[in-house]
């Protein structure tokens, strides 16, 4: 199925092939047909999945662009908010859809003013309430949408969602997404959806099929040893590297700026335009590395982030999914890589099943192999470039000394020394020794005490390497960002 075998207005169709996609995901395939069909519809989908385009879509196809807001799209938090916003703006602006954001610490006037501008108002519960209540504004939407509903009512939204609905109209469109239908959630959607139609996307399409996952096998102490090393070997054009805690967030930040990284963090500590501006410079490029907790796995929203890692494994098997699903998108393909330790292999393989996909175990690459793969690419680098009449001219001079040979050896000396791989030879633990404590940890399952298959266990000194198809590259030179700092005053 393409976009096209949707009935979609030609401008939307237009901003869809603009931003490069194709063929719609699972759940935008169920769900644009019944929106535009006019049916209220409950919808469960992981983060990731497209849901943005899913409601956004039809409903902007639909919109008569009258100049009054026709759509509302409710959301948890103020980085989902402008992520869903940028979205929406994307999809609408060739049919001069205009979008305004909602949400707490800004200035009530700016944001009163863009709704009186816009078509689609997307607003976080607490300030929408707030603009409802004093009779600041007034909506008359006929599409409303609830995004992210399970989080909105973990994070204690409830009551200002009721309340929110008793300020709309009866005569609406409502659609509701969750990533998961608690109680709470179905007496909620018995209360503001009319006869809704049902999508659900299962655990097998619950993790992007385009997205190839591994895991490595690591003693804690070489946590911040194997990330780097993966870096080197990756070398991610853009990449997110989620921690549990802030903490760590900060302490990573400062350890791979130290190692020559453009990188910058995002917790919830952070003031609003901080964290404005560090998503924006890592959207622009002005930074390649975004250490985050886990309040930017459902709001943070770049289409070419190529890898993303988890330096700790997440607590459950949504967050997995949720972590992961920021790569991989916009029909691009993504490697999600994930770091336990020995004790925590039971997890992973709960985690294998939970979310329907299999995880490739890899070994962390050796010094050498890293170094191979940059002389590799420094190789075709050189191949490619053109010889210019300076450095004709340069060799000249240095020929009155030395012979071309000696030069060419110099000059090479010279730029491999920029790609030289530090730290030590052999980090994590080996196939082999993996292999026997994931059949030590499903032998114990079950057992108390659970003082067998500990991450003591070496084995075999023989480490079997991983395969071929962890080696392919972004194709840039070396480490990206050398001496580039931060990068967190741009864009």
């Amino acid at each position: 199925m393409k976009f096209t075998d949707f009935n979609l207005k030609d401008t939307i169709l237009a901003a869809v092939t603009e931003a490069g996609f194709t063929e719609p995901s699972p759940v935008q395939k169920d769900a644009i047909p019944l929106v535009l069909e006019g049916h209220d519809m409950i919808a469960q989908a992981q983060t990731g999945t497209g849901k943005t385009a899913a409601f956004g879509l039809p409903i902007m196809s639909m919109m008569k662009g009258d100049g009054s807001v026709e759509g509302l799209v409710i959301v948890p938090t103020r980085e989902l908010a402008m992520q869903v916003s940028d979205e929406l703006f994307r999809f609408g602006k060739l049919s001069g859809l205009k979008t305004a954001t909602v949400y707490g610490g800004t200035a009530y006037g700016k944001q009163i003013e863009r709704i009186k501008q816009a078509s689609i108002v997307v607003a976080t519960p607490g300030r929408l309430q707030d603009l409802l209540m004093s009779g600041k504004i007034k909506l008359n939407p006929h599409f409303v949408v609830l995004d992210e509903a399970d989080e909105m009512l973990d994070m204690g939204f409830l009551d200002e969602i009721k309340n929110i609905f008793t300020f709309l109209p009866k005569e609406r469109q409502t659609l509701m997404f969750s990533a998961t239908m608690p109680k709470g959630i179905r007496k909620l959607a018995e209360q503001i959806l009319n006869d809704p139609k049902t999508v659900s996307i299962t655990k097998s399409e619950s993790t992007n099929s385009k997205i190839t996952q591994y895991y490595y096998v690591v003693q804690e102490r070489e946590r911040d040893d194997a990330l780097v090393r993966l870096i080197d070997y990756k070398n991610p054009d853009k990449c997110i590297i989620f921690c549990r805690m802030k903490k760590e967030v900060d302490r990573l930040v400062a350890h791979l700026t130290a190692q020559g990284f453009k990188v910058s963090g995002l917790h919830g500590d952070m003031e609003q335009k901080q964290r404005e501006v560090t998503i924006r410079a890592f959207k622009q490029g002005g930074i390649d590395i975004f250490v985050a907790t886990d309040v930017a796995a459902r709001g943070l929203d770049v289409n070419d982030v190529t890898h993303v890692f988890n330096y700790h494994i997440p607590f459950d098997s949504e967050s997995y999914v949720h972590r992961i699903g920021r790569t991989g998108r916009g029909g691009k393909t993504g490697e999600a890589i994930t770091l336990v330790s020995p004790n925590e292999l039971r997890t992973i393989k709960r985690i294998e099943k939970d979310v329907g996909a299999k995880l490739i175990t890899q070994v962390i690459p050796t010094r050498m192999e890293v170094q191979n793969n940059r002389n590799d690419e420094l190789i075709a680098k050189i191949a490619q470039i053109q010889i210019t009449d300076k450095a004709i001219e340069l060799v000249k001079t240095l020929q009155h000394d030395l012979d071309i040979v000696t030069i060419a050896h110099l000059l090479a000396s010279m730029v491999q020394s920029e790609i030289s791989v530090k730290g030590k030879d052999h980090i994590g633990l080996g196939l082999e020794e993996v292999e026997l404590l994931i059949e030590r940890a499903m032998q114990n399952r079950g057992n108390s005490g659970g003082g067998r298959g500990r991450g003591n266990y070496r084995g075999n000194n023989n480490r079997r390497r991983s395969g071929g198809g962890d080696r392919n590259k972004h194709g840039r030179n070396g480490r990206s960002g050398r001496n580039g700092g931060q990068g967190s005053n741009r864009g």
